[in-house]
């Protein structure tokens, strides 16, 4: 009989790949002496056992290898049930094994799987319930370790310091075995070029000036940004200048008042079968999000050098707090993404004034930059008056249902002081122009409408 071997080995990091591959080719090979021999392999690396077998590139290819006519196999072979499935997932692929006559053999059955016999049924639900409650025992022993370890010993667990720290030595691994190994602990400690910026920055905010007046004196200042000091780190980021959410990131991390802080985000895998990632629905990527503060894990002791008081860092977050508005209520903007600049083709933003929604487009300037000379002057437009113009470019609409026809009809609304007008897709136009009673209204300035580029949204307008 001829066999394909499968294996799999988690990560090429922590991990070797080499003699991870050889234990379970050798098992493999011990199973089926005198009834065959391996003539292909397929092995995975750096792939997660939980990922289903169409994730996994050479998991993959041998399920497509298996619907050749031409294969050179008539059976598959694994070292272990864990390296090469999770959960019930042989059970799922074993229709397909039997409906091209694949055999599948696994040490832990002592020879080829038959789901005809319920003692090999009761095993691979055994075999894929541990595997399942492995991942999850694993996660958890993980998570409480890391805990414990910020928690009690302040340990630095890896990542990017923070803006104005770097990573120095901290003494021998308390664990003997990695101790022996060389493996050292790292902690934190004031860089001699950043950390002056990061007390100026707080300064400044304890003085009372707002996050976008620090980050626009930075920038005149010529202070690197964050990212741009750090490229290696940072190579995801484009490092160009200092912004409102730089500072407010800043003023926002306890870890400058010397304490451990871990667990400020955590990873949602989406996974409807915890533990399961392939339960996760297709194209769903896992994402980040911050967590709570009372989930956060705090050092019992300082665990390096502060550069802010605790007493400075709590006052700097009073300041930073947001005073909800008078009347309690919350603002709603109802044309937000419909509203364009006619002079720069932006999206204009939402801006609450005088009791009112209004947008606003400042051309690409923002509050962390000073102004640009000689720019155009802001544009400021009401949402009721913008409403009330696209209605009536409407036809008979009731207000309320404008926002809803706009979105369903992909029409944008083009402003500048004097105009509003309804920039009509071209799969909605005719050679004479727009169909419909959506028709151009421009009192005093002319706006020609054109189709939008696909691409970025801030081009798709013309200029003026």
């Amino acid at each position: 009989m001829r066999f394909a071997f499968y294996g799999r080995i988690s990560t090429a990091v922590y991990q070797d790949p080499v003699s991870s591959r050889q234990w379970q080719f050798d098992n493999a090979a011990r199973l089926i002496a005198g009834h065959g021999c391996i003539v292909a392999e397929f092995f995975d690396v750096g792939q997660s056992r939980s990922l289903g077998s169409a994730h996994r590139p050479q998991a993959a290819a041998l399920l497509a290898a298996i619907a050749d006519p031409r294969r050179r196999f008539d059976a598959i072979v694994v070292g272990e049930y864990e390296r090469a499935f999770f959960g019930r997932q042989l059970m799922r692929l074993m229709p397909l094994f039997e409906r091209y006559g694949i055999a599948v053999w696994l040490p832990e059955a002592d020879g080829p799987i038959n789901l005809k016999d319920p003692a090999h049924q009761a095993l691979l639900l055994l075999l894929g319930h541990q595997s399942q409650r492995e991942v999850l025992r694993s996660r958890f022993r993980t998570s409480a370790a890391m805990c414990a370890q910020v928690r009690e010993q302040g340990r630095h667990l890896g990542g990017r310091p923070p803006y104005g720290y770097r990573l120095v030595d901290a003494g021998p691994h308390p664990s003997q075995a990695n101790a022996r190994w060389g493996r050292r602990l790292r902690r934190l400690d004031p860089d001699p070029e950043t950390a002056r910026h990061v007390r100026w920055i707080f300064a400044q905010r304890l003085a009372g000036h707002s996050t976008a007046g620090i980050a626009r004196t930075l920038n005149a200042l010529g202070v690197v940004a964050p990212s741009a000091y750090d490229r290696a780190r940072n190579s995801h980021r484009t490092g160009a200048a200092w912004t409102l959410r730089t500072v407010a990131a800043i003023l926002a991390n306890p870890r400058y008042t010397g304490r451990q802080v871990w667990n400020r985000q955590s990873v949602d895998h989406h996974e409807t079968d915890p533990g399961n990632k392939s339960s996760r629905a297709a194209g769903r990527r896992p994402t980040h999000g911050w967590n709570a503060k009372d989930q956060w894990v705090i050092s019992a002791k300082i665990a390096h050098p502060p550069l802010i008081s605790e007493a400075d860092f709590v006052r700097a977050q009073q300041i930073t707090a947001i005073a909800r508005p008078d009347d309690g209520n919350l603002r709603r903007y109802r044309l937000t993404g419909l509203v364009v600049c006619g002079l720069c083709g932006r999206r204009a933003e939402g801006h609450w004034a005088h009791g009112r929604a209004r947008y606003r487009c400042r051309h690409g300037s923002t509050s962390s930059r000073d102004v640009i000379q000689d720019r155009f002057p802001a544009l400021y437009v009401r949402e009721d008056h913008v409403l009330a113009r696209a209605g009536e470019q409407l036809g008979e609409i009731d207000l309320e249902d404008v926002a809803g026809r706009l979105r369903a009809l992909g029409v944008a609304i083009v402003c500048t002081a004097v105009s509003v007008v309804l920039d009509v897709p071209a799969a909605k136009k005719t050679a004479s122009g727009p169909t419909g009673p959506i028709q151009p209204a421009i009192p005093g300035l002319e706006v020609p409408l054109r189709r939008r580029k696909r691409g970025n949204p801030h081009q798709s307008h013309p200029q003026t």
